[in-house]
Order: C-alpha cells, then sequence, then structure tokens
C-alpha cells in the first residue's frame, strides 16, 4: 500500500492490507468497536481508521500506510494518551508529546484487557 491513492471506506483501507497486517488491525478493531459506547464513530482519516466520540480517541494505523512513522507492524495510538493514567505502564511515549501508542508485530502481541482498561480511561476522559 505504498502508494498514496485516497482510501474511501474501511473495506477498501481493509482489501489493500498485507495479510499479518489485516489481522491485527481485525483484532484491533474488533476490541474497540466492542468497548466503545455506540454513539462512537469509526472515520478513515490520513488513510487509516480513527475513532471519535466528542473527538479523537483512538486510531490504528498500520506500517503499510505511508507517514505513519513506523517500519512494521500496526501502531495502535490513543490520542490523548499524555492524558491517560496508564497505570499498568502499556503505552510507549514517543516522541509525540500527545499521541501514546503501543506497535504490534502479531496478534499474540495483543493484551484485549490492558487495552480495554486503557479504552474505558479514554471514553472517561472524552465525556462522552
Amino acid at each position: 500500500m505504498k502508494h498514496l491513492q485516497k482510501i474511501n471506506s474501511f473495506t477498501h483501507f481493509f482489501d489493500l492490507l498485507p495479510g499479518n497486517e489485516k489481522i491485527i488491525v481485525d483484532v484491533l478493531r474488533q476490541i474497540i468497536l466492542e468497548t466503545l459506547p455506540q454513539s462512537c464513530k469509526e472515520k478513515l482519516a490520513y488513510n487509516v481508521p480513527y475513532f471519535y466520540g466528542s473527538k479523537r480517541i483512538c486510531l490504528i494505523w498500520p506500517a503499510s500506510v505511508p507517514r505513519g512513522g513506523i517500519k512494521k507492524g500496526v501502531l495502535l495510538g490513543f490520542c490523548y494518551g499524555y492524558k491517560l493514567k496508564d497505570e499498568d505502564n502499556y503505552l510507549i511515549h514517543g516522541t509525540n508529546k500527545q499521541v501514546y501508542y503501543k506497535i504490534f508485530q502479531s496478534a499474540e502481541e495483543i493484551d484485549e484487557a490492558a487495552i480495554k482498561k486503557l479504552l474505558k480511561e479514554a471514553i472517561l476522559l472524552d465525556g462522552i
């Protein structure tokens, strides 16, 4: 997916992903959709899925999508990660002052309980 075409649907986005990223994205997306309230929306921005309440909550950025800043794997980013307590120190506080994230190389690395805990904290922060 190294080209910069405009992706206009989640199906189109998903179809362009390499197999290993597809599985990770699918698992992360299911966790997010199960955890966020129904009032939250999923929208493609910068050719990747973002999840919104009153403001951006989180995003999924596969390495195959340009300008994500990662070379391999799939990044799960919390848009206001710097405001999360993250008691388990699950997230990486990289060079971005606001977005804290975790990069997954395989679906087996995904800790559903840890992600759900962070999502619930992010929902409270969002004030939905």
